[in-house]
């Protein structure tokens, strides 16, 4: 099965983050750690968004807005202007190093990054964007993230929530190969949903994606019909703001 990490930096908690010492060897740890799959981070981070696209498409959502919570190094900011049509992106991160590369490396002006503790709930957002954040924030602080997520979103706003599978081996490999995933433990859907909803979020539908490797890429076709099979490398959560 394939399997991808986190891909993006940590926010949440106090102290240093782990992703600093990676401000210069982001990509290559990331695809390095990726080898074993047979593809890099630039591919999952397309697909992730070309998916969520999808499903927002389904629900008749052009959203103009995105926070990119646990930005990193900012690779999947100019994708959301290109393949959701976003306006505008405010990339938070906690990494100040992931900080100065995701800056360095996007001069657009509808992008911005900001550090998480600079970052205020604005209730503005249409969509709020997480890729593999949550555990790398300690338990007891994930529900007053998930709050600052509603409270920056505007009333029906949504929030796309990635995380890496807890019941795929190939995504624990992924884990263990990858610097600052090592040690983690990746969420179950079941609890990401509870969490969510705890948080007072009302949940849309689970998707499973990242079920073929590179080697059964042919097979890919299939996976848009095998969403709901727990399976998959990473899943997303998709809810909404009441």
């Amino acid at each position: 099965m394939s399997a991808e990490p986190s891909g993006t930096g940590s926010v949440g908690g106090s102290g240093d983050s782990p992703f600093d010492a990676h401000r210069d060897d982001y990509d290559d740890v990331l695809n390095q750690g990726l080898r074993v799959s047979g593809e890099s981070a630039v591919y999952f981070a397309r697909r992730r968004i070309e998916w969520l696209a999808r499903r927002l498409r389904d629900m008749e959502e052009r959203p103009a807005s995105v926070l990119d919570y646990g930005c990193g190094h900012g690779s999947s900011a100019p994708l959301f202007l290109e393949i959701l049509g976003a306006r505008r992106v405010l990339g938070v991160e906690k990494s100040s190093g992931l900080l100065e590369a995701a800056r360095a490396r996007n001069a657009d002006d509808r992008i911005r990054f900001i550090p998480r503790d600079e970052a205020v709930s604005e209730g503005s957002f249409d969509l709020a964007f997480c890729n593999g954040v949550f555990h790398h924030i300690a338990p007891e602080d994930r529900h007053g993230e998930l709050l600052f997520l509603r409270r920056s979103l505007r009333p029906g706003g949504c929030l796309a929530l990635w995380e890496n599978n807890a019941w795929n081996p190939g995504t624990r490999l992924v884990m263990s190969r990858i610097p600052f995933d090592r040690g983690t433990r990746p969420l179950a859907a079941t609890e990401a949903r509870y969490m969510l909803k705890a948080a007072g979020f009302s949940i849309l539908r689970t998707d499973h994606l990242f079920l073929f490797p590179g080697f059964l890429r042919g097979l890919r076709f299939l996976e848009p019909l095998l969403t709901a099979i727990p399976a998959g490398a990473q899943y997303q959560v998709l809810c909404r703001t009441d």
